[in-house]
C-alpha cells in the first residue's frame, strides 16, 4: 500500500474514533499493511502534524493513538463548543490521586491517606468512570478494591500509570503541604 494512502486511512480512522486506537486494532482494520508499515505511517503523521503547527496533534494515550486538540488551542475549542471543561473538586482529585498511586486500594486505605470519609467521592468517581472496582481484598469483610480506568488515562493524557509524575516532580511543581504529598508517594 502506498505510504501516503496508508497515512490518510489512519488519519481518517483516528478522526472518527471515540477512543484511542491501539496498533493491534489498526492491523485488524488495515490487513493490506503490516505492523511496521502502520507504525511508520503513524510516526510520519505525528511528525507532519507537529511540523505544520496545526491545531491538532497525534497523542499516544491509554494504550492507543488519538487525534486531539493542542493544549494552546483548547480555549477556542471550548468557546466554539460552549462546553465547560470537566472539573473535579480538590477532594475528588485527592481521592483519585490516592487511588492512582496506591491501586489496588480499599476505601479504608484511601480514608487513612486522606484523613476523611471518601465514600461519596468514590461513588462519584465510579459514576464518572474514572475508577472501577478491581476485586476484593483478602481480609475480613472482603472490602472492595479500587483502581483507575482507561478513561482516567485518557482524561489526564497518560499512556499508562508509569507516566504519572513522581512525588519529587510534584514537589518541584508546587509547594504543597506534606499531607497532600503523602497521597502521591508510592
Amino acid at each position: 500500500m502506498e505510504p501516503s494512502r496508508l497515512r490518510a486511512i489512519i488519519e481518517a480512522i483516528l478522526f472518527c474514533a471515540e477512543h484511542p486506537v491501539p496498533v493491534k486494532r489498526f492491523c485488524e482494520l488495515i490487513p493490506e499493511a503490516d505492523r511496521d508499515q502502520i507504525l511508520q505511517a503513524i510516526s510520519v503523521l505525528e511528525l507532519s502534524l507537529h511540523k505544520e503547527d496545526r491545531g491538532i496533534e497525534l497523542a499516544q494515550v491509554a494504550g492507543g493513538y488519538r487525534l486531539q486538540t493542542k493544549v494552546d488551542c483548547t480555549l477556542w475549542v471550548q468557546r466554539a463548543a460552549r462546553k465547560a471543561p470537566e472539573r473535579l473538586s480538590r477532594a475528588s482529585l485527592e481521592t483519585l490521586a490516592a487511588i492512582a498511586y496506591h491501586q489496588p486500594v480499599t476505601r479504608a486505605e484511601i480514608e487513612k491517606l486522606r484523613g476523611v470519609d471518601s465514600s461519596g467521592i468514590i461513588r462519584s468517581l465510579l459514576d464518572r468512570k474514572l475508577i472501577r472496582i478491581t476485586g476484593r481484598k483478602d481480609l475480613p469483610g472482603r472490602p472492595l478494591l479500587y483502581g483507575t480506568t482507561r478513561r482516567f488515562l485518557e482524561l489526564f493524557h497518560l499512556e499508562n500509570l508509569d507516566d504519572l509524575p513522581s512525588a519529587r516532580e510534584l514537589k518541584d511543581l508546587s509547594e504543597t503541604s506534606e499531607k497532600q504529598l503523602s497521597l502521591f508517594s508510592r
